[in-house]
């Protein structure tokens, strides 16, 4: 059978149990079969009735939602393939799954359909008997005789394309539908890459909901894509477990959220969260303030979690009477150096302090028991309990034990000299310190100009105080980006759970970026995790990579470069324009008109101090155009990106202004380089730089 069929073509198929002798014929009548088992699925549960087996109106809210959440997950959308492969087994496969199907062939999609008889039409791709579809190859072919790809146009199936794995005479070839399906242009939201995924990519998406994974990506390799699929793929394998303790995608921007929020749902997940590391933390305080950045750093530094431990705990003071409890006629007292020794035994246990703020009034009740024990009595758990209610213990409890609130302890850190110096001496120097003080000290947590890693400190202290509910896994991408303290405001997150980290430590934009995944992952607390490398580049050209990798040396030095498998000559052009500003603006929009006769999207980044000029010439010349995140469509395709939004964004055609601008935006140049190199990366078919300043030196002297 020839390597590709168009739709003309009538070989015949001979597994065809359609009566006809078109294949591609045959296909489409599975296909129509498919949607209408799927149609069926629908309506089955459209038409429950619920009002015979729930037993009051929260019962039926509950199931309602239930039922209304699986109407969603079995939407038909017309424009996404249902299957986009089929595997053909040599032999019969085992287990409850093969049973009816029709013999031994799957049809591989994105979620599973049967008809009315319970019989399968569609596997789910997460499925163990849809593995080979990524992992079989002609020297390890898992018994698996053909493998078939389809194409498709606008939802229609239009092409496929066979490989028969055991065939020696059938020579080895590039599939051509596999390399369209990657290289189609990018309207819309992040498309889910089921289709495509590579066996490497397969490796880490099927990898075990018992250990956390991270995946270090260069541009193009599809890090962000394998994190949502293995999200998907643990849901299916894990769906009661995750169910209960749920599951995060954590981005750095609300933009980046934007574009991948289609990605689960186009597979059926409709109940992953989506989160920044600000959402997470802003839950007590309002983010108005802004720090300079040698001031974040030393906020973001993993040692002020002991300066805020040593804070916490600072509140706990030493009992200087004794505390006697009047019931009846009877006076019961417990020394000063008894209840020191219940202190000094709920600090050596290093309990939060609240849960030993909650346990120290039973202890002392306790002691009041054995006590009256002693004296004849015969109290139970109910007369201990009204013990640790009395006033006097309460009082006692108050002076020793007070409550804390997380807020008034950061608020103090940063407003009282003396307070921080006496929590922070061998840890933070005098400079750091300085760093930390507010000029102008707030008067209260309301009044206070909080900045976003103030809120971290607190959520780290609050932490202390009790303990955060962790989830079953958590995604983090953009991972590289964080400091040592947001790494530990994510890690109590999945403290009992496992975590997907991804990320590229040569994207690292911000002044506390880490240098290495190790360091990463001890802050996260998953220093056991695996840390794989994704090196091959399916959607950056090679032109286009090979120049932003020039800044490598300079950025992250002995990081490997993307080795990107597709060529596209001419894909990248540097251009000097004479002139000023003027004249840039509007060789700009000269080019971003140019890559608009092209089909896909089209993203003008630039330095953010440059957006405001861009986007008045941009309205001059009668151009519309969007934000970041913003859903592309036919009519508009061109969106203008400030540089500190593009990273995990990608677009077509980019043009990009002033490479000199997005390096002296940041405050430092090798933060800069590495806003550079995520700007250049940013083109998935074509590459457009402008500049009338010098180039940096590092890109041209390579």
């Amino acid at each position: 059978m020839p390597a590709h069929v168009a739709e003309s073509d009538s070989t015949p198929d001979p597994t065809s149990t359609t009566g006809t002798t078109d294949p591609l014929a045959h296909e489409r009548a599975h296909l129509a079969a498919s949607r209408a088992a799927l149609r069926g699925m629908r309506e089955d549960v459209q038409a429950l009735d619920i009002r015979d087996v729930t037993a009051n109106w929260v019962n039926a809210a509950v199931l309602q939602s239930q039922i209304d959440d699986r109407i969603k997950a079995l939407a038909d959308l017309s424009h996404t393939p249902l299957f986009f492969g089929r595997l053909d087994y040599l032999h019969a496969v085992g287990g409850e799954l093969a049973e009816g199907a029709d013999g031994e062939r799957f049809y591989i999609g994105r979620r599973h359909v049967h008809d009315a008889a319970g019989d399968p039409m569609v596997i789910d791709w997460r499925a163990p008997v849809s593995q080979p579809y990524y992992q079989a190859s002609r020297t390890s072919p898992q018994d698996v005789g053909l493998r078939r790809r389809f194409g498709y146009t606008g939802g229609e199936l239009t092409a496929y394309e066979d490989e028969h794995l055991t065939d020696p005479a059938e020579a080895e070839h590039t599939s051509r539908l596999l390399q369209a399906e990657i290289e189609r242009p990018r309207v819309g939201p992040m498309r889910d890459i089921v289709a495509t995924i590579q066996p490497e990519q397969d490796e880490i998406v099927r990898s075990g909901l018992g250990g956390t994974v991270c995946v270090q990506g260069g541009p193009g390799t599809g890090k962000t894509a394998v994190g949502l699929h293995r999200v998907a793929y643990l849901l299916y394998a894990h769906r009661e477990r995750l169910a209960r303790t749920g599951t995060l995608v954590i981005g750095p921007n609300r933009s980046f959220l934007h574009y991948i929020e289609q990605v689960l749902p186009a597979l059926g997940e409709l109940e992953v969260k989506q989160a920044t590391v600000d959402d997470l933390v802003r839950t007590g305080v309002e983010v108005r303030g802004e720090d300079e950045a040698a001031t974040a750093v030393v906020k973001g530094d993993a040692r002020m979690a002991e300066v805020l431990r040593r804070a916490v705990r600072s509140h706990v003071t030493a009992p200087v009477e004794p505390v006697v409890v009047v019931r009846g006629s009877r006076r019961w007292r417990v020394p000063a150096y008894e209840i020191q020794e219940m202190v000094d035994e709920l600090l050596a246990r290093d309990m939060r302090y609240g849960a030993a703020h909650e346990a120290l009034p039973q202890r002392i009740a306790h002691a009041v028991l054995v006590r009256m024990e002693e004296a004849g009595e015969a109290p139970d758990d109910r007369v201990q309990n009204a013990v640790a209610r009395n006033p006097a213990v309460k009082a006692a409890v108050k002076a020793i034990w007070p409550a804390v609130d997380p807020a008034k302890v950061v608020l103090r850190l940063l407003s009282d000299a003396e307070f921080l110096a006496a929590h922070a001496g061998g840890l933070l120097s005098e400079e750091e310190q300085k760093r930390l003080l507010w000029a102008k000290p707030a008067r209260s947590v309301k009044s206070a100009k909080w900045s976003a890693a103030d809120a971290v400190l607190i959520d780290e202290a609050g932490d202390l105080v009790a303990r955060t509910h962790s989830l079953g896994h958590v995604v983090l991408d953009e991972a590289q980006d964080l400091s040592p303290m947001q790494y530990r405001a994510v890690g109590r997150r999945c403290s009992t759970g496992s975590a997907t980290v991804l990320g590229d430590l040569a994207q690292g934009t911000t002044p506390w970026s880490t240098e290495s995944w190790g360091e990463a992952l001890f802050h996260l607390g998953k220093a056991d995790a695996v840390v794989e490398e994704l090196t091959a580049g399916f959607r950056v050209p090679r032109e286009v990579i090979a120049y932003a990798s020039r800044l490598l040396p300079a950025i992250s030095p002995g990081l490997a470069a993307v080795e990107s498998v597709r060529e596209s000559p001419g894909s990248l052009a540097v251009r000097e324009v004479p002139g000023g500003a003027a004249e840039l603006d509007a060789a700009v929009v000269a080019a971003c008109e140019e890559s608009l006769h092209n089909e896909g999207s089209i993203g003008l980044i630039a330095a953010d101090a440059r957006i405001p000029a861009l986007g008045a010439a941009l309205t001059a010349a009668g151009h519309a155009y969007l934000s970041p995140g913003e859903e592309t469509t036919a009519e508009s395709r061109l969106t203008l990106v400030p540089a500190s939004l593009a990273k995990g964004l990608e677009y077509d055609y980019v043009v990009l202004d002033e490479p000199g601008a997005v390096v002296d935006g940041e405050p430092d140049e090798r933060t800069g380089l590495r806003r550079l190199y995520v700007a250049l990366t940013r083109a998935v078919s074509g590459l457009a730089v402008l500049h009338a300043a010098p180039l940096p030196e590092v890109l041209v002297q390579a």
